[in-house]
């Protein structure tokens, strides 16, 4: 069984900022404000790190007034959880299996 994960989703999880954004909308949905307070960002440099997060689908947003509102999409989560839960039992069997390739 031959698996593959998401690696470009993997990228963007992997920048420190963007994982601490979506950790923090795991628990709530938050607006610009609220994710520079907690996170310590300037506005501008979250707002981009937001355009990446939502080119990637793993947020959505809602207008609210003069605020956008941020929501985590879990199934995005979920997807990639799945792709690492095959990628691991792969190398289970693989184990059990005793499967190597041999040396020319």
């Amino acid at each position: 069984m031959m698996t593959s994960v998401d690696t470009d989703l993997i990228r963007v999880l992997a920048d420190p900022l963007r994982l601490r954004i979506v950790t923090l909308l795991a628990r709530e949905t938050l607006c610009t404000t609220h994710l520079v307070e907690e996170t310590g960002a300037k506005q501008t440099n979250l707002s981009n790190h937001m355009k990446v997060l939502r080119e990637a689908g793993v947020v959505d947003t809602e207008p609210c007034g003069r605020y956008v509102y941020y929501r985590l999409r879990p199934e995005v989560l979920e997807g990639l959880a799945g792709q690492f839960t095959d990628l691991a039992q792969s190398a289970r069997a693989t184990a059990e299996a005793n499967l190597k390739r041999s040396c020319p």
